[in-house]
């Protein structure tokens, strides 16, 4: 059986095993993750709020319940943390900025997701910090600067910054973060772990605070391809909350799980892993993820997808004009100065959106989507980095502005390209651990599949998880906090 201090970096398949045969106690683990947050999170800064005898009691009872003989499944005693966006009866939610007054971040219920967790016997630790309002860009953070654990000088990504730290740093079994282009896939390559951005509709959004009404989807983030099935299958399903949510049944999202890639199609985005954006380290990550796949019995060739580079452009006129609109009715005007610098430098340019360019960036969206899905139905699964760089240091990735066109046209396709495609299509796209920089910072292997098809992203990653290592290495936090003094 594994010790106290070494439950932390289990995956969440394996801790749930232990607490099934009644090895450990909810309350083990719950007390490991507690001590590795006080001991390592004034760095990483991965947690906004935690609440520990809140967490604690809730162990009590999920031990007492199993000692009983009613256990209630694979995440039931599994400790986790939720991005600053959902709302969480007894935690505030900040939403990682300064312009809420503290009345106003009362949680007014529990987010639907919260409350299909609560009901698996998961236990909340508590709420996880995240770029302001859940928009990349923050320069300044009310809540300290999200740090990657690999080495704290390299950035953990955005938005659910902390929702990728937390699990990678073994702080959680999981995280539940929020993808509008690319904020649950990015911390989990950024960080070293396993992220899903679900179909748009797979999950509900009620009781989360949602701006980008087109785009945005909630998604785990967990150390194993396994794992994230089995927190994707908790959280499904249609709501009455949400209008939004598809009515479909929820499969079990491990049936099938292991049955390899024997005969599989599966396209290269050749926009994306295109040799002129990925730097040297991913390059080489990437074609080495396509030879382990393609010796697992993959068949495996390039698909074009012209259009993929407009969907960066389309992204900022229309899910961004969204969040504009929204935030310059609301608080905009009159709290301006509250904001931060980098937020309100981009909602101030998105609200400016005339409706006419609106309305075509959302009827080209129709365009690139569509020839996404095309590639979707002739391909099993479409493949490409997650990033198409290594994660470069944290004041490297800042904000700023330039009076040079071409480079920032260059810096905003280098960031988003991997993501914003498969985000307007709001197709599922999983990010899987693939390797590490000559720095020794992640990297990451995208799956995208068609709609509702979050199976097949599973069954592929799953498949490379099996033939590679990358997802058993962990960060050495002493180190890494070293690093920081």
């Amino acid at each position: 059986m594994a010790s106290s201090d070494e439950l932390h970096y289990l995956n969440a398949h394996e801790q749930a095993a232990l607490i099934a045969r009644k090895e450990i106690s909810p309350v083990d683990l719950v007390q490991s993750s507690l001590s590795r947050i006080e001991a390592s999170d004034e760095v990483l800064r991965a947690w906004i709020s935690v609440e520990p005898e809140r967490a604690l009691d809730a162990a009590r009872k999920a031990e007492a319940e199993i000692m009983g003989g009613n256990y209630r499944g694979p995440l039931h005693g599994l400790p986790y943390g939720v991005k600053d966006q959902l709302h969480a009866v007894g935690f505030l939610t900040t939403l990682g900025t300064r312009v809420l007054d503290e009345d106003e971040m009362v949680a007014p219920e529990n987010a639907t997701i919260i409350d299909k967790l609560d009901a698996a016997g998961a236990i909340l630790l508590g709420k996880q910090n995240l770029h302001e309002f859940g928009k990349g860009g923050t320069i300044d953070f009310p809540y300290g600067t999200p740090r990657n654990p690999w080495h704290p000088a390299y950035t953990a990504s955005s938005s659910s910054s902390g929702s990728g730290i937390a699990p990678a740093a073994g702080h959680c079994s999981f995280s539940i973060g929020e993808d509008t282009g690319g904020s649950v896939r990015g911390p989990a390559s950024c960080n070293g772990v396993v992220g899903l951005r679900p179909t748009f509709g797979r999950v509900s959004r009620a009781g989360g605070v949602m701006h980008a009404y087109t785009a945005d989807t909630f998604g785990p983030l967990a150390r194993t391809v396994r794992d994230t099935a089995s927190i994707l299958g908790a959280i499904s399903g249609v709501d009455p909350r949400d209008p939004l949510s598809e009515d479909r049944p929820v499969p079990d999202y491990l049936d099938g799980i292991e049955r390899g890639v024997k005969g599989l199609r599966l396209g290269v985005v050749k926009e994306i892993a295109s040799p002129d954006l990925m730097d040297a380290d991913v390059s080489a990550g990437f074609a080495a993820a396509l030879d382990v796949l393609a010796k697992a019995g993959a068949e495996i060739e390039e698909v074009s997808l012209p259009l993929a580079k407009w969907a960066v452009p389309l992204m900022f006129l229309s899910s961004d004009a969204d969040v504009g609109a929204y935030f310059l009715k609301n608080y905009l005007r009159d709290r301006y100065e509250r904001f931060d610098r980098g937020t309100r430098t981009r909602l101030a340019a998105s609200s400016l959106i005339p409706a006419g360019i609106y309305n075509r960036a959302m009827r080209a969206r129709v365009l690139v989507r569509r020839q996404i899905l095309d590639a979707t139905e002739r391909f099993d699964a479409l493949l490409s980095p997650a990033n198409v760089t290594a994660p470069k240091l944290i004041d490297a990735v800042a904000e700023r502005t330039s009076d040079n066109k071409e480079e920032m046209i260059a810096r905003h396709i280098e960031r988003r390209i991997s993501h914003y495609p498969f985000s307007l299509a709001n197709v599922p796209a999983l990010a899987v651990p693939m390797g590490y920089s000559g720095e020794g910072l992640p990297l990451s292997l995208q799956i995208a599949a068609k709609p509702f098809a979050e199976a097949m992203t599973f069954r592929v990653g799953r498949a490379y998880e099996r033939a590679t290592e990358w997802h058993t290495r962990h960060p050495m936090l002493e180190q890494t906090l070293k690093q920081a003094i």
